[in-house]
């Protein structure tokens, strides 16, 4: 093993990229712009670049890198090619040789989903240390997941496994998905699908809520005046929390984890979301899967270059 690898981690708007020692610890982290234009063009010579650079100011050779991982926000296949990246402006891109390519061939590259590499280094170094089979979701502008199973990531067949927003929940809904598609899980649990939900419920309710005198009402409102006993708010709660209990519920009858790993920023909410979550999840769930594991997510904004550099390791 060699004494070095890195993590980069590819967002819409920035590349968060860290060097660690290859016995887990985080030397250094920084962030370069993701440049779209021209489909993405620029973004691999970017990354590519910008690690040479850092590892020449401190002194390291390519020769003592064990290697790169990378987590992209698309559909993966076979650990090298991303199947569409839409957020990034990419079709089918054949990261892993491009990349090692732009090292010269001295370095061995590695490509995971963004979530499922998130996921990774929770289970390594964040919330989900010590479980070898977590289910990770997170729960932001839209509903992510990332499934490993004795320590390694499930990809699917066409790298589509995790996808838990798009869990089809609810069949009678009108509404369109992001994917284009209706019912899905993200369309509720996302903080914009909770958004959505308060919106509805306070234009129809006659009870008093402290929501009513919102301009926009944010997920975080809902929680706050949660958290404040407001009824109205309480009660959207508890429409999220089902809903998110019984799809876990769901899931855990197909993988049956030994924990679920809950983050994104409407996870700040804490015990008063994955409280609730866990109460229908076990009311849901097949008996032998009741006892699963809920615990937050540690790593923040960071599981991405820890999952990466994981997945190398």
């Amino acid at each position: 093993m060699k004494a070095y690898a890195v993590g980069v981690d590819v967002g819409g708007t920035t590349v968060k990229i860290g060097i660690f020692r290859t016995s887990g610890d985080l030397l250094l982290k920084w962030e370069i712009v993701t440049d779209k234009k021209d489909g993405g063009r620029n973004i691999l010579p970017d990354i590519a670049s910008s690690i040479k650079s850092m590892l020449s100011n401190k002194g390291i050779g390519l020769d003592e890198i064990q290697g790169v991982g990378i987590g992209i926000p698309g559909a993966i296949l076979n650990r090298s090619i991303v199947n569409r990246a839409v957020n990034l402006g990419w079709d089918v891109v054949p990261v892993k040789d491009q990349l090692e390519q732009l090292f010269d061939g001295k370095i061995n590259v590695l490509v995971g989903n963004d979530a499922n590499v998130a996921a990774l280094g929770e289970m390594w170094q964040g919330g989900g240390k010590g479980f070898k089979d977590i289910v990770m979701v997170t729960l932001g502008t839209g509903v992510g997941g990332g499934i490993i199973i004795n320590e390694q990531i499930l990809d699917g067949t066409f790298g589509a496994a995790g996808e838990i927003g798009h869990m089809p929940v609810n069949p009678q809904e009108t509404r369109v998905c992001g994917c284009g598609k209706k019912g899905h899980l993200e369309q509720y649990a996302s903080a914009t699908g909770i958004a959505n939900t308060a919106k509805a419920v306070v234009s129809s309710t006659k009870e008093d809520t402290d929501l009513k005198g919102l301009d926009s009402i944010t997920a975080k409102d809902v929680f706050d005046a949660a958290k404040r006993g407001d009824k109205v708010a309480l009660g959207i709660v508890d429409y999220t929390a089902e809903i998110l209990g019984r799809g876990l519920a769901m899931v855990a009858a197909v993988v049956d984890p030994q924990a679920f790993v809950i983050g994104g920023g409407v996870s700040k909410a804490g015990p008063i979301l994955t409280d609730s979550i866990q109460k229908y999840y076990r009311k849901y769930a097949f008996h032998a899967s009741e006892d699963t594991k809920f615990v937050l997510a540690t790593l923040g904004n960071d599981a991405g270059i820890y999952g990466a550099v994981r997945m190398v390791l």
